[in-house]
């Protein structure tokens, strides 16, 4: 039988490796052409790497959680003769790279069209977000890396991007001339100037923080598992947003009567479109509402310009809780939808994302996140901001509540809202006004429809 080699192919984006995540062949399988065999975690999301060919695996050359860098030799089957897949045969659509704050002055946002290749995506998750790792998918926190073929893992070349050193130019220590963090913290501290590459970053580099190694106890007492894969991209972000951006959150109990009755109302009347409507869409249109009021919360900090980038469209994300982790799809143009295809949206977009089947574009361009802890029965919370974002909502349960009106107590509904906010751009008194505008119309929820005339 002819021997196949099968490669990591090139996905586009400027992703030149991947973390392996999960074989979904063994040795002895018999795959078919287009059949995924591999899942692998890139800077950009998770993919299924399909096979090119048919025929029986003979050798995995990589175990989970090792690097690998494309159009490297991933497994070898024994071919039953069978070309290459027509829609494998074809190179990869290469996806837009938007920058790493996305800036478009006196114009409206509108979503990247460029199609995903069915041989090199077959199934896309991220890790987001906010929440995890791209939460933030599609808008790199670092500046993009040179062109270039050495052997880096993401966090080296993050590294070295954060620090101000061109990895081109450092020959690696590491195995294969791989080059390593040690490399790339030598060429920094060697002349200041990262070999020539230009200023260190007045900013510390993420890996730079101190990692104390965690003691065990002996016997069985405890168990170690690799951090990999999504919750690995999900810690690196939260990580990094931590140490960017300097947090507050500010609280605010609302009184939900009216809003609790136009709900019902709208749900009713949402069935017969098939459509559940929820207490979200209410809110993404009373932020929406409030952020046209206070613009810098539908903003961006670019820390490389030292700009502020204020938004022109109204792009909300909202976080989605999934079996593989947390996850931001995004409500594109929210400003121009009604709540009946916001909430649509919204059902069609978490639906996905519990199958695992969010695409990049479904998570890109977030202007503002919404995270919905009330959902399962939380009262308070300080959530991460999603960086480059500067703020993100909290919305907390409905409880009841006796409530004192001057006279006399009631029983109301009430319900918490947090905002959490990016210190550097919003002050806390803004932040003070910011929710005392938007509970206003979470409470009078009718003045909606006069803020979208």
């Amino acid at each position: 039988m002819a021997t196949q080699n099968v490669k990591l192919p090139d996905v586009g984006e400027g992703v030149t490796e991947g973390e392996l995540v999960k074989w979904l062949v063994k040795v002895g399988d018999t795959v078919k052409a287009d059949q995924p065999v591999v899942e692998v975690m890139t800077d950009k999301a998770t993919v299924e790497v399909p096979s090119p060919y048919a025929g029986v695996v003979k050798e995995l050359k990589f175990k989970e959680g090792d690097v690998i860098p494309i159009e490297t030799v991933i497994l070898i089957l024994d071919a039953d003769g069978a070309k290459p897949a027509g829609a494998s045969a074809a190179p990869p659509q290469q996806l837009k790279t938007p920058s790493a704050v996305e800036s478009q002055p006196g114009q409206m946002a509108k979503p990247a069209t460029a199609p995903v290749s069915a041989a090199a995506l077959n199934k896309v998750g991220t890790a987001s977000a906010a929440m995890g790792a791209g939460a933030t998918a599609g808008m790199d926190v670092y500046p993009p890396a040179a062109d270039s073929r050495v052997l880096a893992t993401p966090a080296t070349r993050r590294l070295a991007r954060e620090t101000g050193v061109d990895i081109n130019q450092l020959s690696g220590t590491g195995m294969a001339g791989r080059v390593t963090r040690d490399d790339v913290v030598k060429a920094k501290g060697s002349n200041g100037t990262g070999g020539g590459a230009g200023a260190v970053s007045a900013r510390a580099p993420i890996m730079d923080i101190p990692r104390p190694a965690v003691i065990s106890q002996p016997g069985a007492l405890e168990e170690r598992v690799p951090l990999r894969g999504i919750r690995k991209k999900i810690a690196e972000n939260m990580q990094m947003a931590k140490h960017v951006i300097p947090h507050f959150t500010l609280m605010e109990e609302v009184r939900v009567d009216e809003l609790v009755k136009l709900r019902a109302q709208a749900k009713e009347a949402a069935e017969k479109y098939g459509v559940k409507v929820t207490y979200l869409p209410f809110i993404m249109k009373a932020l929406i509402a409030t952020c046209r009021e206070f613009p810098m919360f539908n903003a961006s900090m670019d820390d490389q310009a030292q700009e502020i980038v204020y938004k022109k469209s109204f792009n909300v994300g909202f976080a989605a809780d999934t079996p593989t982790g947390l996850m931001v799809p995004v409500v594109k143009n929210a400003d121009f939808k009604t709540m009946l295809q916001i909430s649509q949206e919204i059902q069609q977009l978490a639906g996905k994302a519990r199958d695992g089947k969010l695409a990049l574009e479904d998570m890109r361009g977030a202007t503002i996140t919404v995270t919905n802890i009330g959902s399962v029965g939380g009262v308070y919370a300080t959530p991460i901001i999603n960086h480059p974002e500067v703020a993100i909502l909290g919305v907390y349960k409905i409880q009841d509540k006796p409530i004192w009106n001057g006279k006399e107590f009631t029983r109301g509904q009430v319900m918490n809202f947090t905002i959490t906010c990016d210190h550097r751009l919003i002050d806390g008194a803004v932040a003070a006004n910011f929710m005392k505008s938007f509970a206003g119309r979470i409470e009078n929820p009718s003045q909606l429809m006069l803020d979208m005339i």
